[in-house]
């Protein structure tokens, strides 16, 4: 007789399978604070197998921000659960908002808005902001996005948004398609990523740089990173991935 996990993988894998993870190389859009990222060949088929050396940060490309990230004396990412990985997905659209407004900011109200059409967020959910930034990947000018000044523009959460979702929805975790938490002209007035630091002070984690939310449903899904485990690591690329209901 099949085992029952048999059987609900057999079940699973009968499902769609949407990669959210960007292929990432030396060329790739990243924060501006880091290098581009190295990858130098070690060696080839000429010596009987090929093997590469990769250096880049922790946060490159898609990727998890464990809690110690922003917050001292927090988790780091070796200490997630696997359980926590493993979460059903919410996927809040904002992406025509976002399109119109490269400044746009998630509200409280935006999220009343969307309740009302697919239910109260449950609790213990990964919430994504669909924004369909990641369309502007690999170009790192469309992806930085700065004006006249050098100032980027890019959407992003705003704190009474995740306040209210972790305090009175007790979601899990976020993910987004941007580089940071914050929109960019909340950072340029705070002088701070200040949601991005509430996010990780909730013990919670983060996966930044997400693609492919536009073909993911707003709730029914199921998303899993996939991530290494080095040691004492801040955060890591990630392979996250949805199953469709």
């Amino acid at each position: 007789m099949t085992h029952e996990l048999i059987q609900a993988l057999q079940r699973l894998k009968e499902k769609e399978w949407v990669d959210l993870t960007h292929t990432f190389g030396p060329d790739s859009p990243h924060f501006s604070a880091f290098a581009d990222a190295q990858f130098t060949t070690l060696f080839n088929h000429d010596d009987r197998f090929f093997a590469q050396s990769f250096t880049f940060p922790g946060q490159y490309g898609t990727h998890l921000d464990a809690p110690i990230h922003f917050v001292r004396n927090t988790r780091y990412l070796e200490e997630l659960d696997l359980k926590e990985l493993v979460l059903p997905l919410v996927v809040i659209d904002k992406s025509k908002e976002a399109k119109a407004n490269h400044d746009y900011t998630l509200s409280v109200e935006d999220i009343l808005q969307f309740e009302a059409e697919h239910g109260t967020i449950e609790a213990g959910s990964f919430v994504a902001l669909r924004t369909d930034w990641s369309k502007r990947w690999p170009d790192k000018d469309a992806f930085n996005n700065k004006d006249a000044d050098g100032n980027n523009h890019a959407p992003g959460w705003s704190l009474a948004a995740l306040q209210f979702l972790f305090q009175e929805r007790k979601i899990k975790a976020i993910g987004h398609e941007t580089f940071d938490t914050d929109a960019s002209v909340d950072y340029q007035k705070n002088g701070a990523l200040l949601a991005e630091y509430y996010v990780l002070e909730q013990d919670a984690y983060q996966v930044e740089l997400m693609k492919n939310l536009d073909k993911v449903p707003a709730t029914g899904a199921i998303i899993f990173n996939i991530v290494p485990k080095p040691e004492k690591a801040s955060g890591f690329p990630v392979r996250s991935f949805a199953i469709l209901p």
